[in-house]
């Protein structure tokens, strides 16, 4: 299988992130409250994302908020999955964010669901459930250095 490296998102691969964010069968958007439009300050002004394509097409992507310390999104299309393009893209993301000069980030993802494997495998640190039901993690800059200097799993979680 050749390897597929993820590269930063352009606006021009916004309509691709959104039908992979719209085609996840976990976590899924039950309404319009995400539009392809804010994806654009995201990627733009806020943060950056990422992309992995395989034949010209989107199948996976990533998104870090720098202001808000945050994962903002991390999808895999269904039928891309166990290929190592979630780890991949969560690499980059996670380095990028760190690199800017954080000190540590939050996402939140739904209970049960392969993305909290996916995250606690990755070493985020579960912190608090939220009146929504979703979990809470957080990652520090320490915890992320560790993690990547550690040669015991080296393929990491798989999303």
């Amino acid at each position: 299988m050749m390897k597929t490296e993820p590269r930063q998102a352009l606006r021009s691969d916004i309509p691709g992130m959104h039908r992979v964010r719209l085609a996840v069968r976990e976590n899924p958007l039950t309404s319009n409250v995400i539009r392809e439009e804010h994806y654009v300050p995201e990627i733009e002004l806020s943060g950056r994302g990422w992309v992995i394509e395989e034949a010209g097409e989107i199948v996976a992507f990533a998104v870090g908020n720098l202001h808000k310390r945050n994962i903002w999104a991390l999808f895999v299309a269904p039928g891309h999955d166990r290929k190592g393009y979630g780890r991949r893209l969560h690499d980059v993301m996670v380095q990028w964010l760190f690199d800017q000069g954080l000190d540590s980030l939050w996402l939140s993802t739904g209970a049960g669901t392969r993305a909290q494997g996916f995250y606690e495998a990755a070493g985020w640190n579960f912190n608090r459930q939220l009146d929504d039901g979703e979990r809470f993690y957080e990652m520090c800059r320490d915890t992320a250095a560790r993690l990547s200097t550690d040669d015991s799993n080296p393929q990491g979680a798989r999303l």
